[in-house]
């Protein structure tokens, strides 16, 4: 990938500046829902941290994909949920309250369970063990990368809103239009500055990124009914287990492995699927009443 220290410190920048504002909107009855109602987070949270990783993790094995694209979607696999999952749950008629607390949630733990969760499976899977052996995968930068771009701003962000409400209101939307706008502008230099790498690649990385998504969607939908979830929720977890946070990926490859060239668009590409699966569902689910998916106790 043709990317300078620059480009890398901008990119750092920007995450955070998106963390920064997305905290914005969450306060701390967010995270003491999780507690007051358990069940539909944590079914969401297992979904996104124990069964979608494992479950790629077997993927890539079992389908001997290649080193470097079952290393993105390891990575993917291992993030946290997207902030776009709150407004396509919105859009869906889904629990909002579910997915915004699944949302701070995994974004606060992520600063841990996601390196220790992404070296966990790389050295596991025969396919991407000798690449990270190679290139000598330590988590302890990762983790501490990640406190400064996940966890200080989400911090920060949380804590303008409860002493400068009006302040954190003004910004909130600004903020993470902005931020998310010059995000999608700097995948989309990275991709025509790449676009030969693409190119050849293109006929592997659209599937398989495609694919994945669709079982994401698929293992969240399955956890929410398996749990037996009202309607509400089972589209709150569906979507945040869907919908994963492709920009932190984007910032580790970057930090970590900055010459893969394929798991990075790899990663930057899953962002396209999810929005399309994303906006699909939404269209789906806002034409039809909250009803609770069969086998519910919970009639939404």
């Amino acid at each position: 990938m043709q990317f300078d220290p620059r480009s890398l410190l901008a990119l750092n920048v920007i995450i955070a500046v998106m963390m920064y504002g997305a905290a914005l909107s969450l306060r701390p009855r967010d995270f003491a829902r999780i507690l007051r109602s358990p069940v539909a987070p944590a079914i969401g949270l297992l979904a996104q941290f124990v069964l979608l990783p494992a479950f790629t993790c077997l993927a890539v094995w079992a389908g001997d994909i290649p080193a470097e694209l079952a290393l993105g979607m390891l990575l993917v696999a291992c993030c946290p949920g997207g902030n776009f999952s709150n407004i396509l749950t919105w859009l869906g008629r889904g629990n909002v309250a579910t997915s915004v607390s699944m949302t701070a949630a995994s974004s606060l733990a992520a600063t841990v369970v996601t390196p220790l969760n992404f070296a966990f499976y790389v050295a596991l899977n025969p396919n991407t063990r000798p690449l990270v052996q190679a290139l000598a995968l330590d988590g302890m930068p990762m983790l501490e990368l990640l406190l400064w771009v996940l966890a200080a701003p989400l911090v920060l962000g949380m804590a303008t809103a409860h002493l400068r409400p009006t302040l954190a209101k003004t910004l909130e939307r600004p903020m993470r239009l902005g931020a998310f706008a010059i995000l999608l502008l700097f995948v989309g230099i990275a991709f025509v500055t790449n676009a030969e790498v693409f190119r050849d690649h293109a006929g592997r990385i659209v599937p398989l990124a495609a694919a994945h998504n669709l079982a994401a969607l698929c293992l969240g939908a399955a956890a929410a009914y398996a749990a037996r979830l009202s309607a509400a929720d089972f589209r709150a977890v569906t979507m945040e287990v869907g919908v994963q946070n492709t920009g932190l990926g984007l910032i580790i490859l970057f930090n970590t492995f900055p010459d893969q060239a394929v798991t990075i668009l790899l990663t930057a590409f899953w962002g396209v699927p999810h929005l399309v699966t994303g906006l699909g569902l939404v269209w789906f689910w806002s034409r039809r009443p909250v009803v609770a998916p069969a086998g519910s106790t919970d009639s939404g």
